[in-house]
Parts: C-alpha cells; sequence; structure tokens
C-alpha cells in the first residue's frame, strides 16, 4: 500500500525542516510527500528544494488562496492508498504512520490524538482530545467541528466526495470530517501520535472562542450541510 502525506505551506521556514524530517524518516521508498505552497514570502520554497529527497513533490497553489484551497491542491496529486494530512510546525512522532496504518485496514478515517508543544517545542502538559472534547459523529462536528487536520489520515476511496472543496469552505477539516462521517466509517483514537505546536502563527485557532457572529456561524454550517448532502 501506498502512502501520500499531503502537507500545505505558507511562511513556514521556521519549523518546515523539522516537520518534513519527521515524516520522511517513516515514509518507505514508494511513498510521496506532497507539498502545496500557497505564495510563502520567506525562505520555506528554498529549505524545500534543499532536501534533496525523490519523494517530495513540491507544487504551488494556483487556485483559491486560503488554507483549505491550499490542502485541496495537495490532495490533488496524491497518488496513494492511505493519504495523511500534515501541517509544516508538527512533529510527528516515530510510530505514527505504523499506527495509523494498522487502522486504515478496516475504517475509511482515522484521528488520533496529540501532545501540545509551544513555538519552541516544548511539551505544555495537555492534550489536543482535553481542549477540542473530540467525539465522533456528523451532526454533533457539524454544531462544533472536533477534528483536527493533522490528526487525520483518509483511505484514498473518500476522495471522490472530498474533492473539489466548494468555494465558501473554508475549513478543510471540518469539511473532510464531516464527509467522512456521512460517507465513511471513522474511528478515533486516544494515541498521542504528533507533537501540535502552539504558536501566533497557526492557521487552527485550537478551539479558542470564535470572533465570528451567530449569524455568520450559523450561515457557515448551513453551507456545510448543504454542500455534504448533495456531495454524491
Amino acid at each position: 500500500m501506498k502512502v501520500s502525506v499531503c502537507m500545505a505551506t505558507y511562511n513556514g521556514a521556521e519549523y518546515i525542516n523539522e516537520q518534513i524530517y519527521s515524516i520522511l524518516k517513516q515514509l518507505s521508498y514508494q511513498d510521496e510527500l506532497i507539498i502545496s505552497d500557497d505564495g510563502s514570502t520567506d525562505n520555506t520554497i528554498d529549505i524545500i528544494k534543499n532536501i534533496h529527497d525523490n519523494r517530495i513533490s513540491l507544487f504551488k497553489n494556483c487556485k483559491k488562496k486560503g488554507v483549505a484551497h491550499n490542502f485541496e491542491n495537495a490532495l490533488s496529486h496524491a497518488t496513494g492508498d492511505y493519504i495523511f494530512l500534515a501541517d509544516q510546525d508538527d512533529i510527528w512522532i516515530d510510530n505514527k504512520l505504523s499506527v495509523i496504518i494498522k487502522e486504515l485496514e478496516n475504517v475509511d478515517c482515522v484521528l488520533h490524538n496529540a501532545y501540545l508543544i509551544d513555538k519552541d517545542g516544548n511539551l505544555l502538559g495537555n492534550d489536543l482530545f482535553s481542549i477540542y472534547k473530540t467525539r465522533p459523529g456528523y451532526f454533533k462536528n457539524l454544531f462544533r467541528n472536533t477534528y483536527v487536520g493533522c490528526c487525520m489520515a483518509i483511505r484514498k476511496e473518500l476522495l471522490k466526495y472530498i474533492l473539489p472543496i466548494p468555494d465558501k469552505i473554508s475549513m478543510h477539516d471540518m469539511w473532510i470530517a464531516l464527509i467522512a462521517e456521512k460517507k465513511g466509517t471513522t474511528k478515533i483514537l486516544p494515541d498521542k501520535l504528533i507533537q501540535y505546536r502552539r504558536h501566533g502563527n497557526n492557521a487552527s485557532t485550537t478551539s479558542k472562542k470564535s470572533n465570528f457572529s451567530f449569524y455568520f456561524q450559523l450561515k457557515y454550517r448551513l453551507t456545510m450541510f448543504y454542500n455534504t448532502l448533495i456531495r454524491n
């Protein structure tokens, strides 16, 4: 079975080198690391190109900007049987790949827990599931999403429902989670398989209270519901 790891990057120079190597050491020679960059203005691209590994494929996101469509671009190039999502600033635990692959033999989507670390890599003494109050279920996660993309992996069969990501969807992890809950089978693992870095530039807010109005949040969830309903 071939593995595709899909990473979205944007101005990630500070941490991306460590993350890439934490992934590559778990991949076999036939696996691939697909990286989509959203127009970085720092030296992120140079760092990636200086890692001379044939398993890395780098693509520019020429579609709609933003994290969801940056991941969409990466996913559209994936050729593996099992597809993992990865952020640019985390660190994979050494047994992540082997643990998740075993689970994907029986389900379509796996979500695992994570250690929390600060910007300097120090453990924060908490875990992602305890913050998110993670639970399965389509309507539960439509009301309040508890799936975090960098902790998710899917079978390739789900891609036909996931892609393309609708233009009005800005949260790729919520979209993928709802598709998986509706169209496939999911499993939530308590295993902490990455170090999830929390710092000021995170694309994810890690369950902080939303600044959006109630009306906006309701409209967004109705948009999610409608699009997952019509996706065949």
